[in-house]
Formats: C-alpha cells, sequence, structure tokens
C-alpha cells in the first residue's frame, strides 16, 4: 500500500489514461478524488470502485472554466484537510482542426495550447500552495511523447506539451525548498478508447513500426508509472521527463524501414 493514506486528484479522470491513474493510485491505498465535468459519469464509476473496495470520490472540474482548477482543490482540501499527489492528466486536441504547420489556423493554434497550458499552470499552481502549508507533495504531469518529437500534424497539442514538459522542470525547481517534486509522464500511443475511435488500423499498425517494443502502451502501465512519481519511493526524483512510449523516438527516423529489410533476410 505505497500511497496509503495519501490523498490524490486526478483531473479528466472518468476514463481512458486518467481513470487508468485513480485505480492504480486507489489500489495502493489513496484516498482518490475524480476530477470530471460529468459528474454523474464520475458518480457511476466512483460508485463501482467503492464496491471494489477502493476508496473513491470526486470533484467538479471544467476545463473550459478556469476557476473550477481552483475550486475543485479548495473542495478536496475542504474535505480532506491536505492533498498530497496532484495528477494533471487533462489535455485535448481537435483533429479537424490541429492539422499541420502550414494548414492550422493561429486561433485554433493558440485556443488548443491555451486550454492544455492553463489546466496544468493553475491546477499546479494553486496545489502547490496547499502542498506547502503541509510539509510537500507530488504533481505530476501527463504529458507525452509528442512533445518531445515532432510530429506532421496536431502542431498545436505537440507544442502544448513540449511546454508542459518545461513546466514541469520549472515547477520542481521554484518548488523544491518547499518539498513539493514534480515530474512528467509521457505515454505514447496507448490502448484508450480515443485512439481506437480516432485513429485507423493502418495507422496503428504504421505508428507500431517505429515502435522498438512492438506493443502500444496500456492505460494501466501509465498508471504505474504515476504511482512511483506519487509515492515516497520517488522522494529524491524530480524535475524528469519520463517516457512510457515502448521507445518510440529513440532510434533513427527511418528504423520501422531497416527492421522490415532485416526481417525479410
Amino acid at each position: 500500500m505505497r500511497l496509503e493514506n495519501k490523498v490524490v486528484l486526478v483531473t479528466a479522470s472518468t476514463r481512458g489514461i486518467g481513470l487508468a491513474c485513480v485505480k492504480a493510485c486507489a489500489k495502493e491505498g489513496a484516498i482518490c478524488y475524480m476530477a470530471a465535468r460529468n459528474l454523474e459519469a464520475a458518480e457511476k464509476t466512483a460508485t463501482e470502485l467503492n464496491q471494489k473496495g477502493l476508496c473513491v470520490k470526486y470533484v467538479y472540474n471544467d476545463a473550459s472554466k478556469p476557476e473550477s482548477f481552483i475550486s475543485m482543490i479548495d473542495e478536496v482540501i475542504k474535505k480532506e484537510r491536505h492533498l498530497d499527489v496532484l495528477v494533471n492528466n487533462f489535455g485535448t486536441s481537435n483533429p479537424k482542426k490541429d492539422l499541420d504547420f502550414a494548414h492550422t489556423d493561429i486561433i485554433d493554434y493558440l485556443d488548443i495550447i491555451t486550454l492544455n497550458l492553463r489546466s496544468v499552470f493553475m491546477a499546479s499552481q494553486t496545489a502547490a500552495k496547499h502542498m506547502a502549508s503541509n510539509g510537500g507533495g507530488s504533481i505530476i504531469n501527463i504529458s507525452s511523447i509528442g512533445g518531445l518529437v515532432p510530429d506532421i500534424s496536431q502542431v498545436a497539442y505537440g507544442t502544448s506539451k513540449a511546454a508542459i514538459n518545461y513546466l514541469t522542470k520549472l515547477i520542481a525547481v521554484h518548488e523544491a525548498s518547499n518539498n513539493i517534486r514534480c515530474n512528467a509522464v509521457l505515454p505514447g500511443m496507448t490502448a484508450t478508447e480515443a485512439v481506437e475511435q480516432n485513429l485507423s488500423e493502418d495507422f496503428r499498425n504504421l505508428f507500431l513500426r517505429h515502435i522498438p517494443l512492438k506493443k502500444i502502451s496500456l492505460p494501466e502501465e501509465i498508471g504505474a508509472a504515476v504511482v512511483y512519481f506519487a509515492s515516497d519511493e520517488s522522494a529524491s526524483t524530480t524535475g524528469q521527463i519520463l517516457s512510457v512510449s515502448g521507445g518510440f523516438g529513440l532510434a533513427t527516423p527511418i528504423y520501422g524501414d531497416l527492421v522490415d529489410k532485416s526481417s525479410r533476410r
């Protein structure tokens, strides 16, 4: 029970990676809050997890309403008296508008960046104030391998994730004196409903060719990395950018072609 009695708050957590983080932390003994816009869905999921013996609660958060990043943390503090771990999982894009460099409109570009950065900045800033008065804590940002490796599309999303990687290090340095650690987990292609619904099988197979471990990551594997950063096992670890992507981006850009040729010999 590596997170026993710790209070954990995860944004955008009714499904996918966020939900996997909630389950992983709750299984390690945490009191876990799901921050969500759809409270009905959050309540249903929390009830199901509670029936399995996990301690999961929920709180309102709508990324389009900046004040809710402050109110969600204030509500958790009011109920639990402290917050030990913040997982900034919220992140968004719009495949119809977030295109390549030549065709993305500047307004759409800035809107996506603003949403993604504001969520991390405001939630972290608010949480850090409470954590500092309570002896410290851990902030974990769910970034993306796309923040390290430029893509041919989703330029706004990639830019925002690159900025979140920088912000992770900045928070780590600025808040170290308050015993607040900040690290980032960078998923690659992950087996979520969103990936299955928005990316064709052909594209997923193409992407898979360039992953050295030859596997699409599981949401539970992202959750495991979050548990490590949330626990005291990482008490001396801060400002780290951890890729959980099967090695994507490590090899030469023609890795997939070279492996294909080698396998045909």
